[in-house]
């Protein structure tokens, strides 16, 4: 093909055209404005990312743009994804709600709409979200709350601050009894709870996580705590190669117990053997670390029960 038919073929057919017409489905509860994850069968995910011109599979390094993801899906070759992608030409989604979703940009920043978000309390309907459903101590919300992490969002919501480095905010990880996301226009790189200069780093999927693993372990003062987001951004990467010190940090890869955990775990793994630092896997016995607090929680309110019988 010429380039300008190549071209064309780019400007026409997003991602998500080609996932749809093999047969994928939007995760709806998933996905954000920002990437939106497609399932198909058991266990395959893609998730599109930059308004449909790229993608990545979260079990696997594969990504790329639309050829790569016509080849991934089964095309035998570039020119045969070029023939493949050709014939989508004019192919309509049935997934335009979607698209209407996207608003205009805000006009004040990430910093300001933080700020302008009150912190949890006491009785607020986050605190009960936090405490009631989610079995989060009142102690480490507080320590969380000192530590400028959370924010109540809209209704009864909880949004957990990602941080680089230096401690700049690049979004927030947002979580409710009915919604999860994350910032419109933030970027995913780190939540940090616990102190910045820790030897041992666990990482998890989730803020909540980290909070639950850091309730079962009583908030270990040579520890810090961090979440992804659920996610692994070139920005998340490149977060947890600088946490890396040779010789003086042990990476632990608390992340989920499930598929994609371990393969979330394997990378934390391969960054630890290039930093020379250690590394240490430890999943919860359930899915996650929160469904672990929770069980835990429940077994001592049983033992409290059996004791004053």
């Amino acid at each position: 093909m010429e380039k300008n038919e190549i071209e064309n073929l780019r400007e026409k057919v997003t991602c998500a055209i080609v996932l749809e017409a093999a047969g994928w489905k939007v995760d709806l509860k998933e996905s954000t404005r920002r990437a939106v994850k497609f399932r198909r069968g058991d266990g395959e995910i893609i998730i599109v990312i930059h308004d449909g011109r790229g993608w990545f599979d979260p079990l696997s390094p594969k990504k790329g743009d639309i050829f790569d993801l016509a080849e991934h899906l089964g095309a035998d070759g570039f020119v045969a994804a070029c023939e493949q992608l050709a014939g989508l030409i004019g192919f309509v989604p049935s997934q335009p709600a979607w698209i209407r979703l996207r608003r205009p940009a805000l006009a004040i920043s990430i910093s300001e709409r933080w700020q302008r978000r009150p912190r949890p309390r006491p009785g607020s309907t986050t605190w009960r979200y936090l405490t009631a459903e989610r079995a989060l101590p009142d102690d480490v919300l507080r320590r969380a709350i000192a530590l400028d992490c959370l924010r109540e969002g809209p209704h009864g919501s909880m949004w957990a601050a990602h941080r680089s480095a230096s401690g700049a905010l690049t979004g927030w990880e947002e979580r409710g009894p009915t919604w999860r996301g994350f910032a419109t226009d933030g970027a995913k790189e780190l939540f940090r709870f616990g102190p910045a200069s820790a030897e041992r780093i666990c990482v998890t999927e989730a803020a909540i996580d980290a909070m639950s693993l850091a309730t079962i372990e009583v908030q270990r003062s040579d520890t810090l705590y961090v979440s992804t987001g659920g996610g692994w951004s070139p920005v998340t990467d490149e977060a947890l190669r600088r946490i890396a010190a040779p010789g003086h940090t042990r990476l632990v890869a608390a992340t989920d117990n499930n598929r994609q955990g371990e393969v979330y775990a394997e990378r934390i793994q391969a960054i630890a053997a290039e930093a020379g630092a250690g590394y240490v896997r430890s999943r919860p016995r359930g899915d996650d670390w929160n469904e672990d607090l929770k069980a835990l929680l429940a077994r001592f309110s049983d033992q409290r029960l059996v004791a004053h019988a």
